[in-house]
């Protein structure tokens, strides 16, 4: 890798960084910045944020968790076709279970929230 291309590499993680981390904080600060009172509590904004990186998060986990297990379930599948049947049922059954961890995750966000009224 040169010197340009490991800067522009740089540059480009740098920018994800900030988009990802430093913007929602902007977005968060604007109605304190327009003179709107400040309130906390369930409909403060920094319970928005943390849902959103809370599932964001989640989400991240669950696909690497899932493109992991299907893949090894192929993989296992395709050095032994016959186990394809004893195989297949147990991938979906893992896979129902990774899934489950990123719902489970949605509906967290929004008890914090209080939009459920707990």
């Amino acid at each position: 890798m040169t010197t340009k291309q490991a800067r522009m590499s740089y540059v480009s993680k740098l920018t994800a960084f900030v988009a990802v981390f430093l913007a929602p904080a902007l977005a968060a600060a604007a109605p304190a910045a327009a003179g709107a009172a400040q309130q906390s509590g369930p409909h403060d904004g920094t319970y928005a944020i943390a849902m959103v990186v809370g599932v964001g998060l989640a989400a991240l986990g669950c696909g690497l968790g899932q493109g992991k297990a299907a893949g090894a379930a192929l993989e296992g599948i395709c050095r032994n076709p016959n186990s394809a049947d004893k195989v297949f049922t147990p991938m979906l059954l893992g896979l129902a279970f990774i899934e489950s961890l990123v719902i489970f995750t949605f509906v967290m966000g929004f008890i914090v929230s209080g939009k459920f009224g707990f």
